[in-house]
């Protein structure tokens, strides 16, 4: 229960803007009663799923948006795209981004996507032939800009 209780409250801070460092959102948490470490935070925010990014931090309820179209926000997390044979896509990301990545491909429903696999900072694309394989390569070169 207090994990959640964490979770929420790491996520109304992190929307309310302003943290910019993990030292500040374990301050911030201490203030509000909460009985944080700089490594219990870094655990939390991984397991909520929220990306560190240039301007600060990146949260997955933003998925929906990304799911409909808007992959603006995860286009910085993205390095590279290769294709690795007739059906299968592989995607590199900045390191602890391939999940949200993955996640925001798997929600957008694509008809060309089977599935997808996802490490720190590698995914796997799966697509059901080399047609349907191009398509997705030209879409996700499109939203990503490589």
């Amino acid at each position: 229960m207090h994990a959640t209780a964490r979770h929420h409250a790491i996520t109304r801070l992190l929307r309310s803007g302003g943290v910019r460092k993990q030292a500040d959102l374990v301050r911030l948490l201490k203030a509000e009663g909460h009985a944080v470490t700089q490594s219990s935070v870094s655990r939390d925010l991984r397991e909520i799923g929220v990306l560190k990014a240039a301007d600060g931090y990146v949260l997955p309820g933003d998925e929906a948006a990304r799911a409909t179209g808007d992959f603006g926000a995860l286009a910085q997390f993205v390095s590279d795209l290769r294709v690795a044979g007739p059906s299968l896509t592989v995607v590199k990301t900045n390191i602890g981004a391939a999940q949200s990545v993955a996640l925001a491909i798997d929600r957008a429903g694509w008809p060309d996507v089977v599935g997808t696999l996802s490490g720190d900072d590698t995914i796997f694309i799966a697509t059901s032939s080399g047609r349907d394989q191009a398509a997705l390569v030209r879409r996700l070169r499109s939203l990503f800009n490589i």
